[in-house]
């Protein structure tokens, strides 16, 4: 998916990190906005689809391309 309305690129940052800027990314947007996350930290991959199914959140698609994760999240919370 190309389509989305904000990106953050947490590469080289460790958790919680990437998870916390997920967090505070999906709260300034609106909902049925979609974000791109570009993270490089394994836990990632745990720690946000976990974050997704919690919140209400809907994990779009994971992906990792060479050493980066790649996460689409639709903000359904409001």
């Amino acid at each position: 998916m190309s389509n989305f309305d904000t990106e953050i690129d947490t590469s080289g940052l460790n958790c919680p990190l990437p998870l916390l800027k997920t967090k505070r990314a999906l709260a300034a947007m609106s909902k049925g906005e979609y974000l791109r996350v570009i993270a490089t930290d394994p836990a990632a991959f745990i720690d946000i689809p976990v974050y997704c199914q919690m919140s209400d959140n809907k994990l779009i698609n994971s992906s990792k391309v060479q050493s980066k994760l790649i996460f689409i999240i639709e903000k359904n919370s409001s």
